[in-house]
């Protein structure tokens, strides 16, 4: 790979990426500040992430892998995005926001996919390559999130009662026009489907690959999979709008800590695999989203102020330990030609089926937590997903015995 190419690559990762990070971190705070919505209408807003994992597949499956370069895709999704991103801008309540939100959700979440494709595409030894790709995603949204807090502060409590924190939307949507039209420039990435190919529903959504189902272990593995999303999406939904209202400074900023995090621990972790199994680094990750949250619901903005850093830096080991390490294993279980399909399963089971339930349960106990007044029992919110996310601990350390250690390059 030139190095044209490899630096063309590198900033359309990190303005996808950028683009995520500046508006979605925040999104809970001003759902609950800006439009007054509900922990059920809010979940409704962050289930739109889940409803575009579901039908992603068919945006790429039926359209981009058959009909049209991959790049065109792109540039036409992230500039359609930037008027959506513009009209969220402007909406002054959550029944106009929802459909611009769930609109951009659908067109976006097929972007992850695609960017994948245009980089791999480039690539002779992908394995080795495109992490020095994908990292500058991470570090997209650490800039988006450093920005919002240290440079702009639309996060600090003033900024956020003003209203000044929808202007997150206005940049996500310059940096979706920008990366849009910069997409037109990307290296040409044609359609790898034959016109005219038949392609089942069940190819495209990686049902093919239920048949893995019939062994035991993996059944618990994806069952697993699904249920630790419930205490997952508690994190995406609540923890900017925690950080905010218990009075911790540039939440936002704070909170990329944990995607640093995930760099750290994504470079430790075959280390850890090798030497452990895959049971045993799956146990960890669980266990991390159950100590977190403990964290959260103990630490405060005074003298526990630690306890909320713990929680977030330990984002890395909660992600890394778990999906990575799951999609490794699913690898390995799947075999040549199951691999897309188990890949497309696990994808839909997680950010689809698991993530919609999750967005659910936690808008239900936010509205459960939420006093007359409209203060939050925090304690209360935390402790919930702490506690569902140690029973998955204790069901997956019970009933999961393959001893197998799927290999890891």
């Amino acid at each position: 790979m030139n190095s044209t190419i490899r630096i063309k690559l590198s900033l359309m990762m990190f303005l996808e990426f950028f683009i995520w990070g500046s508006w979605f971190v925040t999104l809970g705070t001003f759902l609950a500040v800006n439009l007054t919505a509900s922990g059920a209408q809010t979940a409704s807003v962050f289930s739109t992430q889940s409803w575009g994992a579901i039908i992603a597949p068919f945006i790429i499956g039926l359209i981009a892998d058959r009909y049209f370069n991959a790049e065109k895709i792109l540039g036409f999704l992230h500039i359609i995005g930037a008027v959506l991103m513009f009209q969220m801008y402007n909406a002054t309540d959550i029944t106009v926001f929802y459909p611009y939100v769930f609109g951009y959700m659908v067109l976006y979440m097929p972007t992850l996919a695609l960017v994948n494709s245009v980089s791999f595409n480039q690539m002779n030894d992908p394995e080795k390559e495109f992490s020095t790709i994908r990292i500058w995603g991470t570090i997209g949204w650490i800039a988006a999130g450093l920005l919002i807090s240290f440079y702009f502060h639309w996060d600090s409590k003033e900024s956020t009662i003003t209203g000044l924190l929808k202007n997150t939307f206005l940049m996500a949507g310059i940096a979706s026009l920008v990366l849009g039209l910069f997409s037109f420039l990307l290296p040409k990435t044609p359609p790898k489907a034959t016109t005219g190919e038949k392609v089942s529903i069940s190819e495209l959504l990686g049902l093919d690959a239920l048949k893995l189902l019939k062994d035991r272990n993996f059944l618990i593995f994806f069952v697993s999979s699904i249920l630790i999303c419930i205490p997952l999406a508690f994190y995406y939904q609540n923890a900017n709008l925690f950080l905010s209202t218990i009075g911790v400074d540039n939440p936002t900023g704070k909170m990329t800590i944990g995607q640093v995090s995930e760099v750290l621990f994504l470079l430790f972790l075959p280390i850890f695999f090798k030497k452990f199994g895959f049971k045993r680094t799956i146990l960890v990750g669980m266990l991390a989203w159950a100590v977190r949250y403990a964290f959260f619901a103990y630490g405060n903005a005074g003298e526990f102020s630690f306890l909320l850093i713990l929680g977030i830096a330990l984002h890395g080991i909660c992600y890394d330990f778990f999906f990575v390490s799951g999609q490794i294993y699913t690898n390995s279980k799947a075999g040549e030609k199951f691999k897309s399909s188990a890949q497309g399963l696990i994808t839909l089971a997680t950010y689809g089926v698991g993530m919609l339930i999750g967005f659910e349960v936690a808008g239900l106990i936010s509205d459960t937590y939420k006093g007359a007044d409209g203060t939050m029992n925090w304690k209360m919110i935390w402790i919930i997903p702490a506690g569902i996310a140690f029973i998955v601990f204790l069901l997956f350390a019970l009933f999961f015995n393959d001893k197998t250690r799927p290999e890891n390059k």
